[in-house]
């Protein structure tokens, strides 16, 4: 993904020589929803992850943990509506509660993160970065190859469009049962069941021998 965008603010003495140069982020937001009721994913013009990577947060104290603090997902669950705090690429999945509207929060919600990301304050505490888990490596067998190289290429696109996001967990090549994970807008989403099934499920047994159901990881 291309650069974060920046203006250029110029001050100038009154002889016309420029004194200072300043490079500020511009930030521009726009909502989307997704197939979870509950889950509205902001979508930022920068990237704020390298592709493929993926931060969950169900609660402060997760997003307080030290191995993945983010100072971002804890400002966001001091908004008392918010139950889980999704990073990825260039946006943030929020899922609120059962009983408050999106019409009442969203304004006040997305000018909040305009601001965060307008003054620059940190996603996260350190630059702590998960391995991908679709990434083929020496130790994969082939069929585990087949499997992370059909879900990054044909699944990560689709889910991550629907503000979540998947991971790879398993292959018990005996059972033929892969285990995945479903992050952010996908995590409680009513429809889950059924993309997993019908849609990741055939797709992996057409596609890799040996593959005979998908279930999805309880986080």
């Amino acid at each position: 993904m291309n650069s974060k965008p920046i203006f250029w603010n110029r001050c100038f003495t009154s002889e016309g020589q420029n004194t200072n140069i300043m490079l500020k982020r511009s930030t521009m937001i726009y909502t989307e929803l997704s197939p979870n009721p509950n889950s509205m994913k902001f979508v930022l013009n920068y990237e704020l992850v390298p592709e493929g990577l993926s931060f969950d947060y169900t609660s402060m104290n997760a997003a307080l943990a030290e191995e993945k603090a983010s100072p971002l997902a804890a400002d966001c669950f001091q908004f008392p509506f918010v139950n889980r705090v999704f990073i990825a690429s260039n946006f943030i999945t929020i899922t609120k509660d059962d009983d408050t509207l999106w019409e009442n929060v969203l304004g006040d919600f997305k000018q909040f993160l305009k601001i965060y990301f307008d003054e620059e304050h940190p996603v996260f505490a350190t630059k702590t970065i998960e391995k991908n888990t679709l990434i083929v490596d020496s130790n994969d067998t082939e069929s585990v190859a087949k499997i992370k190289a059909t879900l990054d290429q044909y699944v990560r696109p689709a889910v991550e469009s629907d503000g979540g996001a998947i991971n790879f967990s398993s292959y018990d090549e005996e059972s033929g049962e892969v285990v995945v994970s479903l992050q952010g807008s996908c995590s409680g989403c009513p429809s889950a069941t059924v993309t997993l099934k019908d849609g990741i499920e055939r797709m992996l047994k057409t596609m890799v021998p040996g593959v005979k159901t998908v279930v999805a990881e309880v986080l």
